[in-house]
């Protein structure tokens, strides 16, 4: 796992669905392990938590849960399990898990899809351009997530088959089932990007997928005996290494940022916190981006709200500011928040200068009062 960059690396960055969804698809293979052992009460209401716990991370695990429920009916013994009636439990809990969140979601369509413009739906003009700009960006994706550890284990794989003196064992059905996993996982992604027409894609969303490649690949050099667990060894001693050596490169790149929004590493909060409410208290704070919540490190009971907030025009509590950065993160999606949300800024912005760490410049920092607007 030390060589696939958006499971070690990228979750350095905080992104606490992306840990949930490392750590809930882990419990619910457990789980699925357990059912096919067991086939206890228990067991399947354990895997009916782990689903919704699965789910509950992040709304596109319904890709690996579709693919790992397909995986399971092709193998004979996880497909036994299923067909228990038991399996009935696993649902029901899933379900009740669950419900609270679909409530929410039913009752607040506007924000649960507020997010459909970062899947870049339908651009690519025609229909057979947006196909072929979804596929070709998919498979970007998938190279960035997962082409430094293929090729490392493509590399060994061929080491150690081509030295191999005894026969490898045959594939058991664990194994058997995460590599069907992994390919129905693509075959279904392919066909949601080719049905809804999605063009964008970011690597850390292949995690549902290829969260299962590493356990596969290990049970694939398992199989093959003394000379595969030795090959294993190595790599692992390999990824240790890229790890190590790329970690101060992470710590450089959070610090320092490929792009403006490096900066709010810097920042001084507390002196930022403190020249907000130079004119007195303010219990609201709305910015363009989610930066704003590092204000809440200085005073917990602060609102910090951006664009992407649910609920967001009923969270405002005043007095409320506008904050600001110098950076190129658009504001405009904000505006149309405020205004939908009943509120307009001040005609007066006050600007001030941020101390950051590292001996860098002071960051400009534009502070505008919101004001709710009279209804005529």
């Amino acid at each position: 796992m030390l060589l696939f960059p958006q499971i070690f690396w990228e979750m350095q960055h905080a992104l606490a669905h992306s840990v949930a969804i490392f750590c809930f698809t882990s419990v619910l293979l457990l789980a699925l392990v357990e059912v096919e052992k067991r086939r206890s009460a228990v067991a399947y209401a354990f895997l009916g938590l782990a689903t919704a716990a699965a789910m509950l991370s992040k709304y596109n695990i319904i890709i690996f849960l579709a693919a790992l429920f397909l995986a399971s009916l092709s193998v004979r013994e996880t497909r036994e399990a299923i067909f228990d009636r038991r399996f009935l439990i696993s649902v029901a809990v899933a379900i009740l898990a669950c419900l609270p969140t679909l409530y929410w979601s039913l009752t607040h369509l506007d924000d649960l899809l507020s997010h459909q413009g970062g899947l870049g739906v339908a651009k690519g003009g025609s229909i057979a351009k947006t196909a072929l700009l979804g596929i070709r960006r998919l498979a970007n994706a998938i190279v960035n997530f997962a082409g430094l550890p293929v090729a490392i284990f493509a590399v060994a794989y061929g080491l150690a088959t081509r030295k191999q003196t005894e026969p490898p064992q045959p594939v058991r059905w664990p194994e058997k089932l995460l590599w069907r996993a992994i390919v129905l996982g693509l075959v279904v992604m392919v066909t949601v990007v080719l049905a809804a027409g999605i063009t964008q894609f970011r690597d850390r969303w292949m995690l549902p997928i290829f969260i299962l490649l590493p356990a596969a690949l290990a049970m694939r050099f398992d199989a093959m005996g003394q000379r595969g667990r030795k090959t294993q060894a190595t790599i692992v001693f390999v990824g240790a290494l890229l790890a190590v050596l790329v970690l101060p490169l992470s710590w450089y790149m959070h610090l320092h940022g490929g792009d403006s929004r490096g900066g709010v590493v810097r920042m001084d909060y507390r002196s930022l916190y403190e020249q907000i409410n130079a004119d007195g208290p303010v219990k609201t704070v709305v910015s363009s981006w989610f930066w704003v919540g590092n204000l809440r490190l200085v005073d917990a009971d602060l609102i910090a709200l951006d664009d992407e907030t649910p609920d967001f025009a009923r969270s405002i509590r005043e007095p409320a500011v506008l904050v600001l950065t110098d950076d190129r993160e658009s504001s405009s999606d904000v505006f149309e928040e405020l205004a939908r949300a009943g509120y307009a800024m001040d005609t007066v912005h006050r600007t001030v200068e941020v101390p950051q760490a590292l001996g860098f410049p002071p960051r400009k920092v534009t502070i505008t009062k919101l004001h709710k607007k009279i209804a005529p």
